[in-house]
């Protein structure tokens, strides 16, 4: 049995998979499995990801019902203790699950792992910058909450899980269109801490066709109501859930999307926002684009890597 088991979602790729797969057969560690699953592409990836012909890869194709759905079908097809993720359009550096094999055997008691990333913004390369105070070059174990209130020290294609994780967190929701990675982040956050390795092992490839790209998806965001209850006596989970809100209230207005301005900004304390957010929730709509084109910007030439979080 394998010791990884990859679980890569494919839809309209074409002019990635090759590249991802590639990462993935480069490893230095090389005990895994590939689970392709085609989620119904009408392009060529298909063709493109049958040209490699490694016994390791298993390809799944269905009709198109969404990464989520895709990615808990993977979840089913598993044979290995430790599940990874990788989008058909991001990739590995060669050492991504050594690291991994390496953070596992030498914490054993843990199930949640990940590691630094960077962005290709199609114009530059940006190291992500996250809210973790360093205390040694290696790893540190984190709090979900509040490792992630600049990025995220999850995604989908720099992490690893024990598949227990599943059967306590549950899999990705398929009711979310639009932010279902975070919907599980945090129920995975409200369980166990995360060993974060500082070593920056994925690359996230920005594509300009991607749905997370989609203005239109704003109205199929989580809306995070389901953890009103929690979020009173877990400050930590409030306040990322503020930030969160906060960038969703922005892109709402930015959108013209009045109810949805509400909708989010209401719940928020703004004592979970820094005096230069408050000012901009409330600032009229064409000063926003105008700042979002600012910092779109600067985040292209290295300075930092997020418009509104």
């Amino acid at each position: 049995m394998a010791f990884f088991s990859i679980i890569i979602p494919l839809y309209n790729k074409e002019d990635f998979i090759e590249n991802t797969i590639q990462s993935v057969l480069n490893q230095t560690f090389q005990d895994f499995e590939i689970i392709v699953v085609n989620d119904g592409s009408t392009d060529k990836s298909e063709e493109k990801l049958l040209q490699f012909n490694d016994a390791r890869i298993n390809y799944y194709s269905k009709k198109n019902e969404g990464a989520s759905t895709a990615r808990n079908y993977g979840i089913e097809k598993a044979a290995a203790d430790f599940i990874t993720f990788l989008d058909a359009d991001d990739y590995w550096y060669p050492t991504f699950l050594e690291t991994m094999f390496n953070l596992i055997s030498k914490i054993p008691d843990q199930k949640v792992f990940s590691a630094a990333i960077e962005f290709d913004t199609s114009k530059k390369i940006i190291p992500v910058q996250y809210s973790i105070s360093k205390s040694n070059d290696e790893f540190e174990i984190v709090n979900y909450f509040q490792a992630s209130l600049k990025e995220t020290v999850l995604c989908t294609s720099c992490a690893v899980f024990h598949k227990t994780v599943f059967s306590d967190a549950g899999n990705f929701d398929t009711k979310i269109k639009s932010g279902q990675d975070t919907d599980l982040w945090i129920r995975i956050g409200l369980i166990y801490p995360v060993v974060f390795s500082w070593k920056i092992l994925a690359r996230y490839v920005y594509d300009p066709e991607s749905l997370s790209k989609n203005n239109k998806l704003i109205h199929e965001k989580m809306d995070f109501s389901k953890y009103e209850k929690i979020e009173k006596t877990n400050l930590d989970l409030k306040k990322f859930l503020d930030l969160n809100r906060f960038s969703l209230a922005v892109k709402s207005k930015i959108a013209g999307e009045k109810a949805l301005f509400t909708k989010y900004s209401q719940p928020i304390d703004m004592k979970n926002l820094g005096l230069k957010k408050q000012i901009l929730l409330f600032l009229p709509s064409f000063a926003l684009v105008f700042l979002t084109k600012v910092k779109t910007s600067l985040a292209n030439l290295g300075l930092g890597s997020s418009v509104f979080k």
